[in-house]
Formats: structure tokens, C-alpha cells, sequence
């Protein structure tokens, strides 16, 4: 007696993605990275492919509040977050604090990273205010607060976003001064 082949389960699946405040329903094959479905389904194309490997943070968007490099996650895991991309940081005509920072203070040569250095200015802002440490914290105590937000903390911050043009002093500037209008400056 002759088995019945069994049919290969299938690679592909149909989601649903929030970006920007918007759901968007799509089917993707599992191994499709969320750049990709930002970039080639969505059209979304301000999120930039740089290295592909999660090495340059062109590519970095905010999942959940957080800054995430969309070229290391795939799109299935993204269903259920918030994503926001570049294209959804302004509120209608006016620009986020950073973008105008970004703008005001020359943080961009070519503007290639931009959206990526935006992006990841944002969450840097947040989690300085939200108390985080890095690498460059003197006092990591709790109870030490956040510390200065000072161009050497910005720099360690901001350090997984690379500008090939070199904008490093205008980038660490306009996050200083972001930083500063909202208030999260210790």
C-alpha cells in the first residue's frame, strides 16, 4: 500500500503589521526581514538598507518605543508591535523635535543614514530620561538617576549608527539639543 505524500508546510504567512499608526495585511515568506516589508511591501522607503547585517543602523526604526535594526528582524515578529518608521515621527506638517534638531544643526551630509540616526535619537532621548545606563555611565546605581546627558553619553548612545559623511559633532549636537527641549537633560 502506497502512503499518501504529505504536503511541506507552508513558508509563508499572512500578517498583519501596525506601522505608523496604520495596519497593514500582508503575506510574506517567514525569512522576510521587516526592512524588507517596510521597503518592498509597504513602500515605506525612508528606513534605508545600508550593510544588511545590523552593523550601520541605517536601517533602525522604533518597535514598541524601542530602536530595533530592521534588517536583524523578521517581519512575523514584528505582528502585534507598534512599528514606527522615519515616515511616522512628525505629527502631520511638524517635524519631531529631532528631525528638527537633525535640520537646525546640520546632522546630515548625504542624508542616507538620517532616518536611521532619527530613529535611534529618539529612543536615546527615552531611555535617558527613563533612567537607562551605558557603557559610558560613571554611577549605574538606580538610585543615581539618570547622569548628565553629555556629548560623550550621546556618543556611546548613538554609537551603533554609523555616518559615513562624518556628521558625527552636528548628529551629537542636535540630539543634545532635542534632548534639551524636551526637557531630558539631567
Amino acid at each position: 500500500m502506497r502512503k499518501k505524500a504529505s504536503m511541506p508546510p507552508s513558508t509563508s504567512s499572512d500578517l498583519t503589521l501596525s506601522v505608523n499608526g496604520e495596519k497593514y495585511t500582508l503575506t510574506v515568506d517567514h525569512r522576510t526581514t521587516l526592512l524588507d516589508a517596510l521597503r518592498e511591501r509597504l513602500d515605506l522607503t525612508g528606513t534605508k538598507k545600508g550593510c544588511d547585517q545590523g552593523q550601520c543602523g541605517a536601517c533602525t526604526v522604533l518597535v514598541d518605543g524601542r530602536r530595533s535594526v530592521a534588517c536583524l528582524q523578521l517581519a512575523v515578529a514584528a505582528e502585534g508591535r507598534e512599528i514606527t518608521t522615519i515616515e511616522g515621527v512628525a505629527e502631520g506638517e511638524r517635524l519631531h523635535p529631532v528631525q528638527q534638531a537633525f535640520l537646525d544643526l546640520d546632522g546630515f551630509q548625504c542624508g542616507y543614514c538620517t532616518p536611521g540616526q532619527i530613529c535611534s535619537a529618539i529612543a536615546v532621548i527615552e531611555e535617558h530620561a527613563a533612567g537607562w545606563p551605558s557603557a559610558a555611565t560613571d554611577d549605574v546605581r538606580p538610585e543615581a538617576g539618570p547622569p548628565p546627558l553629555t556629548p560623550e553619553e550621546i556618543r556611546e548612545r548613538m554609537s551603533g549608527n554609523l555616518c559615513r559623511c562624518g556628521a558625527y559633532v552636528s548628529i551629537v549636537q542636535a540630539v543634545a539639543r532635542a534632548a534639551e527641549e524636551k526637557g531630558a537633560v539631567a
